[in-house]
């Protein structure tokens, strides 16, 4: 239950910073991104504030597909096929199920994001000459905190999510090696305990 825990908040596709306002431009920026991307491909570190690191890579299509497998120790599988989520503990050989209501996932998952203030509010921004950093906080996010996306300025890109779950763990995963909007196999979105392994398809 505990690697459990860990995961779905992890998923939250997902630092507090005090800093400048940001403004329509930056907003506007923010969202074409994260509408923009189609997919995803990338390796990923989950580094969590009791200590725990983890390893992994991640996949992502839209609308609500993911595949992200967690290298041992933690022997952890997810996949989601875009009406659930499979979680398969390895080591335990537990298979569950997953709702996408909880997760708070809709930030990197869906195709229409809207910071309007409503259903997603900005609750911190900073940006320097490197980074733009934006805590998002927004309906339906479950017992999680702010949602902060880290994301380099040239290339705009994600690199980076936290969130902070209900036993007040700070969760952080940084992205590398990412590919964007590359061809995905559907077979990697379909659950099967003997697919403990996929590669990330090449750049062409």
């Amino acid at each position: 239950m505990k690697k459990l825990c860990s995961v779905l908040f992890a998923l939250a596709m997902i630092f507090p910073y005090c800093a400048k306002a940001q403004t329509k431009n930056d907003i506007a920026k923010i969202e074409n991104y994260l509408n923009s991307v189609k997919s995803l491909q990338a390796r990923f570190v989950q580094n969590a504030s009791n200590g725990s690191v983890s390893e992994g890579r991640i996949i992502i299509e839209k609308p609500n597909k993911i595949r992200m497998e967690y290298n041992a120790p933690a022997n952890i599988l997810i996949v989601g096929n875009g009406e659930y989520i499979v979680y398969n503990d390895k080591d335990l050989d537990q298979v569950s199920n997953i709702d996408y209501s909880d997760i708070p996932a809709s930030v990197i998952l869906g195709n229409d994001v809207k910071i309007d203030g409503q259903t997603i509010k900005v609750a911190s921004f900073y940006k320097d000459a490197g980074t733009t950093v934006i805590g998002l906080d927004y309906k339906g996010k479950g017992d999680i905190g702010v949602i902060t996306l880290t994301f380099s300025n040239s290339p705009f890109e994600l690199k980076q999510w936290k969130v902070i779950d209900p036993q007040s763990v700070e969760i952080t995963v940084s992205l590398y090696e990412t590919q964007l909007d590359k061809p995905i196999d559907s077979p990697v979105f379909k659950f099967k305990k003997d697919s403990s392994r996929f590669k990330l398809k090449k750049g062409r």
